[in-house]
């Protein structure tokens, strides 16, 4: 019989939560529902709650069938709450919004990376924060990363934009920059700016271009994830990786001191200890009072 908690006054239906979701690590369902009710569920809500959810789902763990959808899973229970997100396919598209913990316990059931884009459901494509995805191409890591997102802080700062940092949760990096609304193409065309800038400053080491055979050694420093269409890893999710582990905010002295490839890698099991110390590392891309104009 499938187990139903009370969360918040919704029922939510729990199942097979003794089931090892993450073999290498023999870390159960229940351990991940745990991980988001009662480690992260305070620090990721804010990052969900106004945010169209595109879900990326491993019910049989990373190496079973993982699969994509924007769309509201069948049987989603009515008081989950949805917003419209037309796409050219289905004009009538609706998808997901964690406002509250139950729904985040009703959505971390399927087993699911979460995944947000940069804008806000009561505003559609107009961006609020603007996201730069650092993707190192072997023998590349997160060390190379870090310089590049070294270089880009200091490149945002002569802009007057803040940037604050977070792991993919996989092998690259995420600069995070809080943003007055302003048209996501127009954020996607600066953010390119800044990638084209950086690939000149760091030719050995940067590259704004997707075309593989350039990758090798560089950090592809990817602006695309801010089109209206594109979400990222949302900050807290964990991902569908051999181990569970997490889109980890990470300080600027972290980012600066990786010398080697598993300096910035956290675990769910890290996550507890690393909010007693830091709190929440992204709280200011919530607070509209730290966002600042994007240049023109």
């Amino acid at each position: 019989m499938t187990p139903i908690t009370e969360v918040e006054g919704r029922r939510v239906s729990l199942s097979n939560l003794d089931k090892v979701l993450y073999p290498a690590t023999g870390t159960t369902k229940g351990e991940v529902l745990h991980y988001y009710a009662a480690t992260v569920g305070g620090v990721i809500l804010p990052h969900l709650r106004e945010r169209p959810v595109s879900f990326l789902r491993y019910p049989d763990g990373p190496d079973g069938q993982v699969f994509f959808t924007k769309n509201p899973p069948p049987g989603t229970p009515a008081w989950v709450e949805t917003t419209a997100v037309p796409r050219s396919e289905d004009p009538g598209a609706r998808q997901v919004v964690v406002r509250d913990l139950a729904s985040l316990m009703w959505a971390a059931n399927l087993a699911v990376e979460f995944h947000t884009p940069q804008w806000r459901d009561d505003a559609p494509e107009i961006a609020d924060r603007m996201v730069f995805d650092l993707d190192p191409g072997s023998p590349a890591t997160v060390v190379e990363c870090c310089a590049v997102a070294l270089w880009l802080r200091e490149r945002l700062a002569a802009d007057g934009l803040a940037a604050y940092g977070k792991t993919s949760g996989s092998k690259g990096m995420h600069l995070l920059v809080p943003l007055e609304p302003a048209p996501s193409g127009e954020v996607s065309a600066y953010a390119k700016r800044l990638a084209v800038e950086a690939e000149a400053a760091l030719p050995g080491l940067a590259l704004h271009r997707m075309k593989r055979s350039l990758r090798p050694g560089k950090v592809f420093v990817d602006f695309s994830q801010n089109a209206a269409s594109k979400t990222t890893a949302t900050p807290y999710t964990l991902r569908a990786r051999p181990e569970p582990t997490v889109s980890a905010p990470v300080t600027w002295d972290e980012i600066a001191g990786c010398r080697e490839a598993g300096a910035l890698v956290f675990r769910a099991g890290d996550m507890a200890a690393r909010l007693d110390r830091h709190g929440d590392l992204l709280a200011p891309l919530n607070d509209p009072e730290q966002a600042r104009p994007l240049p023109a």
